[in-house]
């Protein structure tokens, strides 16, 4: 019996050791949960930066977040566009999606509606660095209505046009606040 479990006791030895991870140790960073993910009532994004200076560390996790949050309202635009295109006919529709993601592409490179952040933190690593996270939020259908003011507001805009854009962000913003 001695003979036996000597063998066996080595082999889990080695076999237990030798199945470890080339992954590295997992981490869960801050922002990191379901609450700050983006999902039917807001666009929720998170960013980081690193760097040996707070203020660039912080204007740098700042940027990150503010670029993920505009790509998900512009994808978010376009999935609406497509809709609102489907959904009606005439030959100004065209013009009124392409005018539509235009001002859309204006609004997200100047400024966010109802852009709000949710959490700020800030470590000071080993290499005495700082990493910042950040996360902001917007609700989806205060973003709708900021649409809408600019659109009313833009005088490039065709009277047709422009009503069919109010009428597209007054659609979502109904189904918004209906879920």
């Amino acid at each position: 019996m001695k003979y036996f479990a000597l063998p066996i006791l080595a082999f889990l030895v080695v076999f237990s050791t030798g199945c470890a991870s080339n992954l590295g140790t997992q981490m869960k960073e801050p922002f990191s949960g379901k609450s700050y993910m983006s999902n039917g009532r807001y666009f929720r994004a998170t960013g980081k930066g690193v760097s040996t200076r707070d203020q660039i560390a912080n204007t740098k996790a700042e940027m990150e977040a503010r670029k993920t949050l505009a790509q998900q309202v512009s994808t978010s635009i376009q999935v609406v566009a497509d809709s609102y295109l489907q959904d009606v006919q005439g030959e100004h529709v065209n013009d009124a999606i392409e005018r539509f993601e235009t001002l859309t592409r204006e609004i997200t490179s100047t400024s966010i509606g109802d852009l709000r952040k949710i959490g700020t933190k800030k470590f000071l690593q080993e290499d005495n660095s700082y990493a910042v996270y950040v996360a902001y939020e917007i609700k989806k259908s205060a973003m709708f209505r900021f649409l809408k003011k600019k659109a009313k507001l833009d005088v490039k805009i065709d009277a047709l046009v422009r009503t069919q854009i109010i009428n597209m962000c007054d659609q979502e913003i109904n189904r918004l606040e209906e879920e």
